[in-house]
């Protein structure tokens, strides 16, 4: 499929902490899932916010993640709540 940078919202500093993380193609990205590559992304960056939620959910889905359905934004919200 390519580098993690060719998928949307991915950029080289997401893509370098993923690679950290053992997430080190698109294929593992869309296996694990935008919530567990979070979390692994959260353990190297506590800095990781939603908009990066966001952007790992659409770089799966392979649109930006300003094309979020709302009911998945609303999903992922509260999967990151609960999560802090």
């Amino acid at each position: 499929m390519g580098k993690l940078s060719e998928m949307p919202n991915i950029g080289k500093v997401v893509e370098e902490q993923l690679i950290k993380a053992g997430v080190d193609t698109p294929e593992k990205l869309i296996e694990t899932g935008s919530e567990e590559a979070w979390i692994k992304l959260k353990a190297i960056d506590p800095s990781s916010c939603l908009m990066k939620l966001y952007g790992l959910e659409g770089a799966v889905r392979g649109i930006k993640k300003k094309d979020l359905p709302q009911d998945v934004k609303d999903k992922l919200k509260e999967f990151y709540s609960n999560y802090k």
